[in-house]
């Protein structure tokens, strides 16, 4: 996962001229790309779910020391990429994918605000 959000952070400097470097304030970022990326003619939805989810998730891991982890989402059938938080399972390729195929309704921020308030504040970085 953490390849794939490296491969965002470069996509997102060389194609869309977005800084992301993995802090909270590039989630606007993150959600500007995806505006454009929902834009275009030839999306492939699934490389760019996995890409974008994972530099979210990666955000996030960081940010609370969580870790990457395959389990099922609530309600599928299958397992799925998800960040583990302190028992708390955040799965940030099925936002990305809401977003993508739901619209501004669904936006990185809103969701990033609900999630940081219910985990309160970031691990501490030795």
């Amino acid at each position: 996962m953490e390849g794939y959000a490296q491969g965002a952070v470069d996509l997102a400097r060389g194609t869309f001229h977005q800084n992301l470097d993995f802090t909270s304030d590039s989630v606007d970022a993150l959600d500007e790309v995806l505006v454009l990326v929902g834009e275009s003619p030839e999306l492939d939805l699934d490389f760019e779910v996995r890409l974008w989810g994972s530099y979210l998730g990666e955000v996030l891991r960081r940010r609370y020391a969580g870790s990457w982890e395959m389990t099922q989402y609530p309600g599928g059938t299958v397992a799925v990429p998800a960040v583990d938080v302190r028992g708390s399972r955040l799965f940030p390729l099925m936002k990305v994918y809401r977003r993508l195929t739901v619209g501004e309704e669904d936006d990185l921020r809103s969701f990033y605000a609900m999630v940081t308030d219910r985990l309160g504040k970031p691990a501490q970085v030795n």
